[in-house]
């Protein structure tokens, strides 16, 4: 019988172009019937990845170490490590699985040894925090690319496979896709959209996609996130990782993707690489809200001191010292603690700055944060741009 289609009906998504041709890394995989009786065309997930396999001719070509900080995450790596095993197997790579322990005081690293034997674990004496963790694991790691990846989310067993094609480009820093609840209903992360505010504040906050997604035209992002990010090793390694004054969380992957991006290395989003995550809880099930803020507070003054400069950083500094002289009059003594905090950090800050300093000399670089952003809006905005609501 005749059996009409706009999509094929597999476990995840995938791109079908109004032409009937599934594309994968740039290769036609298979042209496709609309008619059911005269082709047959892909049915299952497995009959997905198989003709892939054996239609992209350097499907193989990248290995994946991956890394994953870990702190009282028992039932977590439990229940998340065999969906890591899963879609590494089906990308049919080389592999390492790096665990970096945060002084955990549960059974973890009993659990890794016992159930999961060829992770490498790396454990810290004392909480130090993200970035120092991760940061280990990063600088172990032998493969070609880096999975930076929380113990809580969840992949797919197709993540890896849109994402190899990324790193093709010599100047391809790393990807991230697509980020989901547990119920696969509720978008939490996309492509982060680049805004700079008249205060010259840095805002990451805002996600977006393009509807429809232009063939050939891959996603700049702002930022990857550092719970599902594939990262060029070599140049992540060059950059020492992520910056650990951000310590113990919040802002280091936004820091990150800027370092890359004003060294002309390039941040993806690839939509079709889906993975899944609870509401965030883990931060807040550790720290007072009260600390919370401080430390984001903190975070952003280090944030814009590293990457402002000329009159972007003036303007910022302007709007700093206004907050500091008014803030009193609300007794918002968070906001002084943060800023004490972080002139406390001058001396780090400066050893950040220089060896930043020696990057962009030595590969020539000097566009300002605001260039970038300005750049980035140009080309995003060329397409029809969606912000859902999250």
């Amino acid at each position: 019988m005749e059996f009409k289609f706009t999509k094929i009906v597999i476990s995840y998504r995938n791109y079908l172009s109004n032409f009937g041709i599934l594309n994968y890394r740039g290769v036609v995989v298979e042209k496709l019937s609309l008619s059911y009786k005269d082709r047959p065309y892909l049915r299952t997930t497995r009959d997905f990845l198989s003709k892939m396999k054996q239609t992209s001719t350097d499907y193989r070509s990248k290995s994946i170490s991956v890394v994953i900080p870990n702190y009282n995450g028992y039932d977590l790596l439990n229940a998340n490590i065999p969906l890591v095993y899963e879609a590494l197997q089906a990308a049919e790579v080389d592999y390492e699985l790096i665990v970096v322990d945060d002084a955990s005081t549960d059974a973890s690293v009993a659990l890794l040894k016992e159930k999961f034997p060829d992770v490498k674990i790396l454990i810290n004496e004392v909480n130090e925090g993200f970035s120092p963790t991760i940061n280990r694991g990063i600088m172990a790691a032998t493969k070609d690319l880096v999975f930076a990846l929380n113990s809580d989310v969840k992949l797919r067993k197709s993540y890896f496979l849109p994402l190899f094609k990324y790193f093709e480009k010599e100047d391809t820093f790393g990807v991230m896709g697509q980020v989901l609840d547990l119920s696969g209903q509720k978008v939490q992360e996309t492509a982060k959209y680049p805004q700079q505010k008249s205060t010259q504040k840095i805002n990451s906050t805002i996600n977006f996609i393009l509807e429809p997604i232009p063939e050939g035209f891959w996603i700049p992002t702002l930022f990857l996130s550092g719970a599902n990010a594939l990262l060029d090793r070599k140049k992540v390694q060059e950059l020492e990782g992520f910056e650990e004054l951000y310590a113990p969380f919040y802002g280091e992957d936004l820091d990150l993707s800027l370092r890359a991006w004003r060294l002309g290395w390039a941040c993806y989003y690839e939509h079709e690489a889906i993975c899944h995550h609870p509401a965030s809880t883990t931060i807040a099930a550790y720290h007072k809200k009260r600390k919370i803020y401080i430390i984001s507070m903190r975070n952003k003054f280090i944030l814009h001191a590293l990457h402002l400069s000329g009159t972007s950083k003036f303007i910022w500094n302007l709007k700093l010292t206004l907050n500091f002289l008014s803030y009193w009059l609300v007794f918002n003594t968070r906001f002084y603690k943060a800023f004490f905090m972080f002139l406390s950090q001058s001396k780090q800050l400066s050893q950040s700055k220089q060896k930043m300093k020696k990057l962009l000399k030595k590969y020539h670089r000097s566009a300002s944060i605001n260039q970038i952003i300005k750049k980035m809006q140009q080309d995003i905005e060329a397409h029809h741009v969606v912000k859902p609501s999250i």
